[in-house]
């Protein structure tokens, strides 16, 4: 399974909704993702990929895109080391 799955899988439990209406390009807003949710699934990112998602950089997130965008090239660094 993709990160992308994963992130989407994470993001759809907690937010109650269906896996088909988080597409890249998806706000949270339009996910129906209030502030909490998104903390929610930062921490279940966090845990399942153990990595570390700053606030700063998650302030950044305008979208589901850039949201697995980011998770994606956090993994492939730690990868490297």
């Amino acid at each position: 399974m993709s990160i992308e799955e994963q992130v989407k899988d994470i993001l759809a439990r907690i937010t109650r909704v269906d896996k088909n209406i988080i597409t890249r390009e998806a706000t949270f807003k339009e996910i129906k993702a209030d502030s909490l949710d998104v903390v929610q699934a930062l921490v279940a990112v966090e845990e399942t990929f153990g990595i570390e998602i700053p606030d700063e950089e998650a302030q950044k997130f305008q979208n589901f895109g850039d949201f697995v965008s980011y998770v994606e090239d956090r993994v492939a660094q730690k990868e490297k080391v």
